[in-house]
């Protein structure tokens, strides 16, 4: 939880200390889009797909490892269920604690980094899904 509280500062004082309003209708800046554009062509394309479209047929289903594949990350999988500090646990963390492969970013990414790339691929989700997120509290944790 004291990890969680500096991100959470993060990401609610990003844009009044960098002067930029957030987009419209979002919780995040351009600047920190086109941060987590840069951040996930990096770190995250390769296994999540260009588009965050994933690259296996079924993320649902384990592979011969007995491993589950990346979800997709554009609003067609799960990843709008979780709430930030999920979100940002995972990255954490990696997805091995819950069956997958992904490594662990908390090393590797910087907070601001972490928050970017977040909005990178909610910048995916459809606006019906996005909406839906943030009245469920997805910004709470």
């Amino acid at each position: 939880m004291k990890k969680l509280l500096p991100l959470l500062a993060i990401l609610w004082f990003s844009s009044t200390l960098l002067a930029e309003e957030p987009l419209p209708g979002k919780w995040y800046s351009a600047s920190q889009l086109e941060l987590g554009k840069k951040v996930f062509k990096e770190n995250c394309m390769v296994c999540h797909g260009e588009q965050g479209q994933g690259l296996a047929d079924n993320w649902r289903k384990p592979i011969a490892d007995g491993s589950y594949p990346p979800p997709p990350l554009n609003g067609s999988a799960h990843t709008w269920h979780h709430r930030m500090s999920t979100l940002i646990r995972t990255i954490n963390e990696g997805g091995v604690p819950i069956g997958g492969k992904m490594p662990a970013f908390a090393d590797r990414l910087s907070d601001a980094d972490k928050i970017a790339v977040i909005a990178r691929f909610q910048d995916w989700w459809p606006e019906e899904i996005y909406k839906g997120w943030i009245e469920r509290g997805g910004l709470n944790h």
